[in-house]
């Protein structure tokens, strides 16, 4: 490991997709424990680096580190310790809330799974619908089934992608609940979201993109 007082170290990375470079030698580090803002109008790369982050995409050209380790030829190491809630919910549509969340927990062999799925949907405002088939939830009850999945796994490294999105008063106020007790619990956040004076309020430093590249850092 090069860095490992870092939760991410990216240097010169790029990202390109056909003809189209979605971030361009994009240079910035976040220490551990330290939150980041991630800002930009769409289209700007915000989603792009959260996901290379996460490991579900690599650059085309740089070097990327994530609490240490090569995001590309480490990833397996990597991978136990970085959750991403995203646009995308990557739940199983067919299976209840409770089936999804119990797969999950077997996956990280969570001990007293079926306790800890309990807990969860409880917490997260689900447990009358524990028994539902994901398809019938609203794009807000995803979100919500999301995030228990991502307490489930207890990061080092929580990626946020517009977290408040789809999400009524109540869930919002919930969200910035988690996050903060995400960050009094050690655990570093990346943070994107158009809600700039919210997002300013649970971060410690900002990273502002335009057209994959670094605009500006506070």
């Amino acid at each position: 490991m090069l860095s490992s007082q870092l939760a991410v170290e990216a240097l010169d990375i790029s990202k390109r997709f056909g003809a189209r470079w979605a971030l361009s030698r994009l240079s910035f580090s976040l220490a551990q424990g330290r939150s980041l803002l991630l800002t930009g109008h769409n289209g700007s790369g915000k989603t792009t680096l959260l996901r290379l982050i996460a490991t579900a995409s690599f650059p085309t050209a740089g070097t990327l580190k994530v609490l240490g380790f090569d995001s590309r030829s480490q990833r397996a190491e990597l991978r136990p310790s970085v959750a991403l809630v995203s646009h995308a919910s990557f739940h199983y549509e067919d299976l209840t809330a409770a089936q999804n969340l119990l797969l999950s927990a077997r996956l990280l062999a969570v001990p007293q799974a079926h306790q800890t799925v309990t807990h969860l949907l409880e917490r997260m405002g689900l447990a009358a619908r524990a028994d539902s088939p994901v398809r019938q939830f609203s794009a807000g009850m995803r979100k919500r089934l999301a995030i228990a999945r991502l307490l489930m796994k207890a990061p080092k490294l929580a990626l946020l992608d517009e977290p408040f999105g789809e999400l009524d008063p109540a869930g919002i106020q919930q969200m910035e609940g988690l996050i903060r007790e995400l960050q009094g619990q050690g655990t570093s956040v990346v943070l994107a979201t158009h809600l700039i004076e919210q997002g300013l309020t649970l971060t410690t430093e900002r990273l502002h993109l335009e057209g994959g590249r670094k605009a500006a850092t506070s």
